[in-house]
């Protein structure tokens, strides 16, 4: 990115926003805060954030909440915190919209490692998509240039994740590739998450596109692009 990345920390915790921002002014980003749901929804229309960082439990508006109202109509990368241990609390956080999550109490250093990631997928996303060919099936459309999806030649509205998930299993077509590989390929080698977040994120592609993602299960070692539906 040409301009310093735009993070926006939404937490009721003065002393989590307050550590947090010493962090991002260390490595020269944009930032801004909130303290509640319905500043944190007014300060995302105008900053334009490139990531979130969001709290689930806030006054006024829960996080949850606040993601749902995102998603309408933004796809910024969302990391969520959360102060509870429940894993239910985790996957209904990433089945809302989140991207990541970090359980409280959190280590700032992992949390800047995550942003980092993010932000660097998004830079080699980008490069990578200039001269990537459109992939076609029978009823499914897949344009990385464009980022777009069509099934039947109607546009899907995916996330950016999602997207990235089903263009990697596409461009690697027959071929069963595990959670982990699927981390690397669209995260990166550094992330340090909960490899979850791959079932979650797949689960959201298969339901939007329906009979016609291709994707299959290979149980116990991961998921697969059918070849010959191409």
């Amino acid at each position: 990115m040409s301009t310093p990345p735009k993070i926006l920390v939404v937490d009721d915790e003065s002393s989590i926003r307050d550590l947090l921002v010493s962090y991002l002014k260390a490595e020269g980003y944009e930032y801004e805060i909130a303290a509640d749901g319905p500043s944190a929804l007014e300060v995302a229309k105008t900053f334009g954030a490139d990531l979130i960082v969001l709290d689930i439990m806030l006054p006024g508006m829960d996080g949850l909440e606040v993601l749902r109202e995102l998603r309408r109509t933004s796809n910024v990368y969302v990391i969520m915190l959360t102060a509870k241990a429940d894993e239910v609390d985790k996957i209904v956080g990433l089945s809302v919209g989140a991207d990541d999550y970090l359980t409280k109490p959190f280590s700032p250093r992992e949390l800047m490692a995550r942003i980092k990631a993010a932000l660097r997928r998004f830079s080699q996303t980008s490069a990578n998509m200039a001269d990537s060919a459109v992939i076609t099936t029978s009823h499914l459309k897949i344009d990385p240039t464009g980022r777009r999806v069509s099934v039947r030649g109607e546009l899907v509205e995916l996330t950016n994740l999602e997207f990235d998930i089903l263009l990697v299993l596409a461009e690697h077509r027959g071929m069963v590739l595990s959670r982990e590989q699927l981390l690397e390929k669209i995260w990166g080698n550094d992330y340090y998450g909960e490899i979850r977040v791959v079932d979650v994120h797949l689960g959201h592609v298969r339901q939007k596109l329906g009979d016609y993602h291709n994707i299959s299960t290979v149980r116990g070692v991961g998921y697969r692009f059918e070849k010959e539906s191409l």
